[in-house]
């Protein structure tokens, strides 16, 4: 049985509504790497935070959703991203997940970030994603669902909590300190993937992604507006040992969501 996940971030500044540039930008930053399970790219990775989705929409058969099936399957990993998907005449920021099997599942974001108003162009998600991959339950989120901890509640005894995200500067200690709430509160490793660089909004973003375990502790993080791709090891051992002792889980309180 594996029990090792052996995981990919990677944190870059994305083009602007542009998502053959970032397919071709991201492709060298994927080239490279070996011996992965998981590769995580951010939020609205072909395009940027963009509130025109009309201008980017691509449908579940588009270019960018078989790119990724590509690389899945030439590095044997899953790859985890979201990108703009028009679906039933409808539009949703989806984080897909693409196995080397050439499987595709999907999550649609449910906390829309009505500050930019995201409410008012996109369609919100209700369901969850759960993803079994190399013996680790996963989770993964979206961006603005960092704010919500009932909807992040772990009630499916999940291993890993995964947030892809563009987070802007000004609200950077939040996406800190509320990832390591997350896992801390969860027992649980997480994941925060963000991007660098400035937008066509002037937004700027300085990364902070994170790989931290059930204490909170950051056992990889990356520096502010450094772009790179970096790798850490999860072991289940880790969630298992931990779980055993304290058993915070046991004593945690049921909620209804609708």
């Amino acid at each position: 049985m594996q029990n090792q996940l052996n995981t990919t971030i990677i944190q870059t500044s994305l083009l602007w509504e542009d998502p053959a540039g970032n397919r071709a930008q991201l492709d060298k930053k994927i080239s490279p790497i070996k011996n992965t399970d998981l590769i995580i790219l951010p939020e609205m990775f072909t395009s940027g935070f963009t509130m025109n989705p009309k201008s980017v929409a691509e449908k579940m058969n588009g270019a960018s959703v078989k790119w990724m099936l590509e690389k899945a399957a030439e590095k044997e990993a899953l790859i985890i991203g979201s990108m703009v998907i028009e679906d039933k005449n409808k539009y949703f920021n989806r984080l897909i997940a693409a196995y080397p099997s050439g499987e595709i599942f999907f999550y649609d974001k449910r906390h829309l970030f009505t500050y930019a108003k995201e409410d008012v162009v996109f369609t919100g998600g209700n369901k969850h994603l759960f993803i079994e991959y190399k013996n680790f339950k996963i989770l993964p989120l979206i961006c603005y669902d960092l704010r919500f901890p009932v909807w992040a509640r772990n009630t499916n005894n999940y291993d890993l909590l995964i947030y892809v995200a563009n987070w802007p500067i000004p609200r950077i200690k939040a996406w800190d300190i509320l990832l390591k709430a997350r896992a801390i509160e969860n027992m649980s490793y997480v994941i925060g993937v963000n991007r660098t660089g400035v937008d066509a909004n002037h937004i700027q973003y300085s990364g902070h992604s994170s790989v931290i375990n059930t204490f909170g502790d950051a056992i990889l993080s990356f520096a502010d507006n450094e772009e790179g791709v970096q790798s850490a090891t999860l072991d289940l051992d880790h969630i298992r040992k931990t779980r055993k002792r304290f058993r915070f889980l046991n004593d945690r309180d049921s909620f209804t969501i609708e």
